[in-house]
């Protein structure tokens, strides 16, 4: 990596593949940077404009903005390294393996913990598993998607659950026929799980150097900014500390969330700096609340003329997105079911009808929806903010789970009715690299075959990414878009953009300064 001070000489980026992002001028080929911005967009002019400038002669190779990953998890994950990988765990051996290794790395956290199961595809786990490793801590090992969990019995003692521990609103405690607790915490009972597991684990030093290493991998994937979607207070300082250090790489949208994952409004947070408060650097987003479950959302409708109803709602939320519209705080709302989706809608609607249109709604996911509530969210003139791997990694769960009057991930319907689309990856709950993550949601001949129809192309997914991405985090004014005044995040790409043979980036470009070059003889799929 190299520094670069603003007060050195221009930059001029020309070639023939300069992709704007900007509907008023979509293509370019030269590129004017002088210090942390954006200079001028143009042509040849450019040289005699900019004669003292340092050249960087692109060629045939594409420039596009910096992407912006508008829900992304990047405090949490970046603990991962931290707790044991069972990704590839397919046996009860396996995790136990796991999770003693990990056990002996970490001998001062007082859980152990195992990231990354996945519950349908992986072997059945229940407290009885865990138990039989006989290890001196309890043990939380949580699914994937972030919003269940398999605990060993200690770890239910350490919780207070036991046979009478009523089901949280919003959750789900697993029990056997005798109703005793399996250790599987679903939803909001897994928040409360989480919570406690994290103990030693978020040392603020620690936490920010992890988080420092996954942003050099989030560089190297083109992602120049995030919205780290449910944000805890204490994952806030820690980037507070980073950009006051100058040690932030990558700008931050942090979306406050209480500590305990799906909890209630964190009140206290809320008296604190609004939507908006910060800089380029690091932001304070939305508020984000839950309409329904992750793992278990809250669906229903008919299937072959027949009524069904699946998953768990949320806690209505309303209210708290009525309180935190009065702090002076957008609302972010993650809706997987269609009935999550309502709640929402109804949510945003009391919103906009108390506080008035300014600032955006937005609504995370978007993955069940019927053509009603495709209406309603372009009326509202609220952001669906998705992920195109979930055609993938969701997909595949969903295939068979075919509704008559519903829609699954309809990115397609939601651009033809005119609905904002933001691009993000939810990882660790999906991949995050865009330029390889979007081909599961393009019209290609290698496009997964479950769910079909939907896609879109590949520039509109990359524009969701960059443009549409900025505007869900309320960034246009910054970044998002290749313009005079904007943030100079940029980046180079290898190859042209299809979706067949997708480019892979060469160089990443953070306010001016050259953050990330790949090495020739180095290069890979990303697969991350």
């Amino acid at each position: 990596m190299t520094s670069r001070q603003a007060a050195e000489r221009p930059i001029l980026f020309v070639g023939q593949a300069i992709h704007t992002m900007d509907p008023r001028t979509p293509h370019a080929t030269a590129v004017a940077v002088t210090g942390e911005r954006i200079a001028a967009i143009g042509g040849d002019e450019l040289r005699d404009r900019f004669m003292d400038a340092e050249v960087v002669d692109l060629g045939h190779r594409p420039l596009l903005p910096g992407f912006v990953d508008a829900h992304n998890h990047l405090s949490l994950a970046a603990l991962l390294p931290r707790f044991a990988d069972l990704s590839q765990a397919d046996s009860v051996a396996a995790i136990g393996t796991g999770l003693c290794d990990q056990a002996a790395r970490e001998p001062a956290a007082p859980w152990v913990r195992g990231s990354g199961w996945e519950r349908r595809t992986s072997v059945p786990l229940d407290r009885h598993d865990l138990d039989a490793l006989a290890l001196d801590r309890p043990i939380l090992v949580e699914h994937f998607s972030l919003h269940q969990a398999v605990v060993c019995s200690r770890g239910l003692e350490e919780l207070g659950i036991d046979h009478s521990t009523p089901d949280p609103a919003g959750g789900r405690i697993e029990r056997d026929p005798e109703g005793r607790p399996t250790g599987l915490l679903v939803e909001t009972a897994w928040g409360w799980a989480q919570d406690r597991a994290l103990a030693g684990y978020t040392h603020p030093d620690r936490w920010g150097e992890l988080i420092r290493q996954r942003i050099t991998e989030l560089l190297r994937q083109g992602i120049t900014a995030v919205h780290d979607a449910a944000c805890p207070p204490e994952a806030e300082a820690v980037y507070r500390r980073l950009r006051d250090t100058g040690q932030l790489d990558l700008s931050v949208l942090a979306m406050p969330h209480p500590r305990i994952f799906m909890g209630e409004l964190d009140r206290e947070r809320l008296a604190g700096p609004p939507t908006g408060h910060g800089d380029e650097v690091l932001r304070v987003g939305a508020v984000k609340l839950f309409a329904d479950g992750g793992a278990h959302p809250d669906m229903h409708g008919c299937i072959v003329g027949e009524q069904h109803r699946y998953g768990l709602p949320a806690s209505p939320i309303t209210e708290q997105a009525r309180f935190a519209a009065d702090a002076g705080f957008a609302v972010a709302i993650h809706a997987m079911g269609n009935g999550g989706m309502q709640r929402a809608l109804d949510a945003i609607e009391v919103v906009r009808d108390a506080v008035g249109a300014d600032g955006l709604a937005r609504v995370e996911h978007a993955t069940l929806l019927s053509d009603d509530q495709l209406q309603r969210l372009r009326q509202l003139d609220a952001t669906a903010v998705v992920q195109p791997g979930f055609r993938d990694t969701l997909g595949r769960n969903v295939a068979d789970l075919r509704f008559d009057d519903l829609h699954w991930m309809p990115f397609g319907r939601l651009l033809e009715r005119g609905i904002a689309l933001a691009g993000s990856s939810d990882h660790p709950c999906s991949p995050s690299p865009p330029l390889t993550t979007s081909i599961v949601a393009t019209d290609t001949p290698s496009s997964p075959t479950h769910l079909p129809g939907e896609q879109l192309t590949y520039h509109a997914w990359l524009e969701a990414w960059t443009r549409g991405a900025a505007y869900a985090g309320d960034q246009t004014h910054e970044r998002g878009r290749l313009a005079a005044g904007l943030t100079a995040d940029l980046i180079v790409l290898d190859g042209s953009l299809d979706p067949e043979h997708p480019p892979q980036v060469a160089q990443t470009w953070v306010r001016g300064r050259l953050v990330h070059q790949d090495a020739p003889a180095a290069r890979r799929a990303d697969v991350s």
